[in-house]
């Protein structure tokens, strides 16, 4: 079997997975797990920096091995520019915090409406206090690219369910 052979096989038994059961797949599932951590006494010059040399759209910021907040590219456009800061101010004026985060068992579709309800677009996983992965709101576009009709059905049903519950005057 040649190498591009076995490549389509590998990603066709992972769509197979994933589409087998989409009301399974976890945050773990479709997370990133390659996450780029900053020390909160960086500045926003050094962060930026890392974020493009390691071609990430957000970093998780630190503060005694703590996430305490993440800053994303869009933080850098409407902060930083916006408000015509300094390249040496420090990430932690212009992070976002408190960091909004799951855990790896969370099913996707919870992740999609968490992200929604709180408009963000990046999540970051944490596990035992440790930030394993990030959710982007690409990675949901792909996760529903590959959704069958009955997981979209639950999907409406689930968000049906929740804005009768929120504006139900019999809660």
């Amino acid at each position: 079997m040649k190498l591009y052979q076995l490549l389509i096989y590998i990603k066709y038994q992972i769509y197979l997975k994933l589409t087998e059961d989409a009301a399974k797949v976890t945050a773990k599932d479709i997370m990133t797990k390659s996450v780029i951590a900053v020390d909160v006494s960086l500045t926003v010059n050094e962060a930026a920096k890392m974020m493009e040399d390691a071609k990430v759209g957000a970093v998780i910021v630190m503060e005694n091995n703590t996430p305490i907040g993440i800053i994303t590219d869009r933080d850098f456009a409407v902060k930083v520019v916006a408000h015509a800061y300094q390249i040496t101010t420090p990430v932690k004026q212009i992070m976002s915090s408190p960091l909004i985060a799951t855990s790896l068992d969370v099913s996707v579709w919870r992740v999609a409406d968490l992200m929604y309800t709180r408009g963000i677009r990046k999540l970051p996983i944490i596990d035992n206090n440790k930030v394993v992965g990030i959710i982007t709101s690409t990675d949901l576009v792909n996760q529903l690219a590959i959704a069958t009709d009955e997981d979209i059905r639950k999907m409406y049903h689930e968000s049906v369910i929740k804005v009768y519950k929120q504006y139900s005057p019999y809660n």
